[in-house]
């Protein structure tokens, strides 16, 4: 079946363009807004709206910005290096989690320092409802046209006039599914209870990385990096190892000291 057409482009106000791209990640920031600010009203909680106001918007510079430079040095160094402009056209996708994992952690850091609330403390609070925005952030690959899967012969395999007359995964609904939803539901089970602190955290590190891999399997490489190594390796998978073994440490640490 044909992947479905769909202009990428959501509003267009005179020669402002809105599109469906950026407009996800917005909802998926007005979604962490709004989840976080009801659980800051809860008597328990240690948080004040205009806390959860203000790391929402140092959490979206660390994501867009980390995402960007983290998409330019992990995946395409050498096509910016000659095309710097093209730095700027994020509707046009490049955006890497890894990258932008790296900000939000450097915007948790910051946050934590100012606040005087312990890093993990606030990297527990946000990070149940942060799949939202990667599910959505799939979708808007999906809807883009980018990051399609590799062939099959699956009767739900879609053609992506870009990449070929063969039927293909839709593997940005895979991972719109298992980083966004799945993801989700996990989490929002687990820290519905009280944890050790950190261990949110930690399960959240282990369920992505694990996700991605699986998602990599069937997801076609980046056209200018391939794959790394016995034909199936990638760099979204490599990136992935760390965060999965980082995350089972700190399960492990925090259950731990919990228990000392």
């Amino acid at each position: 079946m044909l992947a479905p057409t769909i202009d990428p482009v959501a509003i267009s106000l005179g020669p402002v363009k809105i599109h469906w791209y950026g407009l996800m990640y917005v909802i998926g920031f007005l979604a962490l807004w709004f989840f976080a600010s009801r659980r800051a009203k809860q008597p328990d909680s240690g948080w004040t709206a205009e806390q959860v106001s203000d790391f929402v918007f140092y959490g979206a510079l660390g994501v867009i910005l980390g995402g960007r430079l983290g998409y330019m040095l992990f995946y395409n160094l050498p096509h910016y290096l000659a095309h710097p402009l093209d730095m700027l056209k994020v509707w046009q996708g490049g955006m890497s989690f890894h990258g932008g994992l790296i900000g939000v952690l450097l915007a948790m850091l910051y946050f934590a320092r100012k606040t005087g609330k312990t890093f993990f403390t606030v990297a527990d609070f946000f990070a149940p409802w942060v799949p939202i925005g990667l599910g959505l952030g799939r979708l808007g690959n999906f809807i883009n046209h980018e990051l399609w899967g590799r062939t099959t012969d699956g009767p739900w395999g879609m053609v992506f006039r870009e990449a070929g007359p063969l039927p293909r995964h839709p593997s940005q609904l895979y991972q719109a599914a298992l980083e966004g939803l799945a993801l989700f539901v996990i989490l929002w089970l687990f820290a519905r209870k009280p944890r050790p602190t950190a261990s949110v955290s930690g399960l959240f590190l282990i369920c992505y990385g694990l996700f991605r891999i699986l998602a990599e399997f069937v997801r076609e490489p980046d056209p200018q990096l391939g794959y790394l190594a016995f034909g199936w390796l990638t760099m979204g998978q490599v990136l992935s190892v760390p965060m999965i073994l980082f995350g089972a440490g700190l399960m492990v640490w925090a259950y731990k000291k919990k228990a000392t």
